[in-house]
């Protein structure tokens, strides 16, 4: 039977990631935004999965992982460059999506200019590589929370610290709450215009962030994390209030079975 202090650190750990799967939430939405329908489901559990035995490797490999802070170049380590590449990429990325979508371009332009085997190998690839970006920080974190646990473990002839179990199963169980969150959240949000535009906000937010922390300026995760919530809800209301004053005005929505699927503004 597993100790308490594994299993309360499990719980925090497993806390810790879901609230850093927010960002991946709402990365991954925008990246498959541009996928056919169809691909959508196919690219998110794909991509998680790579992305999830890359962070798998991330934990195994992480005595190498904490040399990455070491200075390599103008008194930046290799994490910091990461990180602030991953940032300048995410600022990019959601600046040119807030342009498509404002000024309509390009609506239903899939990712990349090549076929749609390419868009979609680009698409799987962004999600791995801007997941990587992410895990840094929560992986780091996690070794630091579980570095007085080292007992090891006989699986399969190969010894196995707990702390690696720890952390491999909080990423595990982390990504399966985040596989199953995925699609009815990007859905909802590929459908709502004013999501999408907050949802890129907020990937602009995080990409500032990470620039800050390349350069050692720790921002408070709830700075960051509460304010996102707040104005989701927010535009949540906004959204109610729009939804009940369309169907005000047409009462017949629900006779004619219009209201089906994911409600979407402007419907």
């Amino acid at each position: 039977m597993m100790d308490p202090d594994l299993l309360a650190t499990l719980s925090l750990l497993i806390g810790l990631e879901l609230v850093l799967g927010v960002d991946n939430i709402v990365a991954l939405s925008i990246i498959v935004s541009r996928l056919p329908e169809a691909a959508r489901q196919k690219a998110r559990v794909l991509g998680l999965a790579l992305a999830l035995i890359a962070r798998l490797v991330m934990v195994a490999g992480a005595t190498w992982l904490l040399t990455l802070t070491e200075p390599v170049l103008a008194g930046r380590s290799i994490k910091d460059l990461i990180l602030l590449g991953g940032g300048a990429f995410l600022i990019y990325k959601a600046t040119k999506e807030i342009h498509h979508t404002v000024e309509l371009k390009d609506e239903h332009a899939p990712v990349g200019s090549g076929s749609p085997k390419s868009a979609f190998a680009s698409a799987i690839a962004t999600i791995v590589a801007v997941d990587i970006v992410f895990a840094l920080d929560s992986v780091v974190t996690a070794v630091g929370m579980t570095g007085d646990i080292g007992t090891a473990r006989s699986l399969l002839g190969y010894e196995i610290t707990d702390q690696f179990i720890v952390i491999a199963t909080s990423v595990i169980l982390s990504f399966v709450v985040l596989l199953f969150a995925a699609k009815p959240i990007g859905e909802f949000v590929l459908h709502n215009p004013s999501f999408k535009i907050l949802a890129l906000s907020f990937l602009i937010t995080i990409g500032v962030t990470l620039g800050l922390e390349a350069f050692h300026y720790e921002v408070p995760k709830p700075y960051i994390y509460l304010p996102m919530a707040f104005a989701t809800g927010v535009q949540l209301l906004q959204w109610r209030l729009s939804r009940n004053e369309r169907r005000r005005k047409r009462p017949d929505v629900r006779a004619t079975g219009e209201a089906g699927g994911v409600p979407a503004e402007g419907a």
